[in-house]
């Protein structure tokens, strides 16, 4: 007999996903030093070849090109003018892209770059044609590896202070950074689960380095006092705590679950995935 969606806890959701988007930040594939966690992105994409071989989907939304690509071209640290981001974005993709068809070829699956802007969840044709798309590549078994298009769109690249009055066409679901991308190719595409991985292993009370910081295992309800938790934007990547709230809550939204975990620690994937207590878990309703 088979038990309602409505019954299932938080974790027995996410063990029970079928098609499975997992976000990698760049504080995730970017080791301390600066150079790309090869090690552990394999890792990771042998955690997603676990879970095709139980007969599920999986759509990666990975950044790290422009952390990439400002390596590649000698820089000390990430770039700030919008023109030089763009650039590094462009040299930097076709290594990111590297990196995981390297992983996934171990294993004889291909992949598919993918990279987005805005305007294609915007206009109607457009998403069409991606969501078919998407649709197709999973049916041949091949795992999609999402990005936003950085060399020609600027949203995620500017900081609020420079958006030009207009520009927010989405309102507050129109993504301006890969955590809300990923929720957005979640909702959108009909999975059951998102995966945000962070170098943090979820959200906490206080900022983590906070002796007094607790995880928050479970969230049913965005409060006023959780986003303040949640804090800012640190180190290479664009987005930050916040902005994984922000997409677990367009998740949320959508009926969806969504976990915040650690991608630093090996097979954390795998615990989500078989409905273990790891990071935290975003869901209305029971968790």
């Amino acid at each position: 007999m088979q038990v309602s969606p409505a019954l299932l806890t938080a974790r027995e959701r996410a063990a029970a996903a079928r098609r499975i988007v997992i976000k990698l930040g760049t504080n995730v594939i970017m080791r301390d030093d600066g150079a790309p966690a090869v090690g552990l992105i394999h890792g990771l994409v042998e955690s997603a070849i676990n879970l095709r071989r139980e007969g599920r989907e999986v759509i990666l939304v990975s950044s790290g090109a422009i952390a990439l690509g400002a390596r590649r071209l000698g820089m000390d640290s990430s770039p700030t003018e919008l023109a030089m981001k763009q650039a590094c974005a462009a040299v930097g993709q076709s290594q990111l892209m590297s990196l995981y068809e390297s992983g996934f070829q171990h294993f004889d699956v291909a992949t598919a770059q993918i990279l987005l802007t805005e305007d294609d969840f915007i206009d109607a044709v457009r998403y069409s044609n991606l969501r078919a798309t998407l649709e197709t590549l999973l049916t041949l078994g091949l795992v999609p590896v999402i990005n936003e298009n950085d060399t020609v769109s600027t949203i995620e690249l500017e900081s609020p202070g420079d958006r030009k009055a207009g520009n927010e066409r989405l309102g507050d679901r129109m993504f301006g950074d890969n955590d809300k991308l990923s929720a957005l190719v979640m909702t959108k595409v009909d999975a059951d689960l998102l995966i945000l991985l962070s170098d943090v292993g979820g959200l906490y009370s206080e900022h983590p380095t906070d002796p007094a910081a607790q995880l928050i295992a479970e969230v049913n309800a965005i409060t006023p006092e959780l986003m303040a938790a949640a804090g800012s934007a640190n180190g290479r990547g664009r987005g930050g705590m916040l902005t994984k709230v922000e997409a677990a809550q367009l998740v949320m939204d959508a009926g969806k679950v969504a976990v915040i975990a650690s991608g630093r620690t090996p097979g954390m994937v795998d615990r989500v995935c078989a409905g273990e207590d790891a990071g935290t878990v975003f869901a209305k309703g029971v968790c």
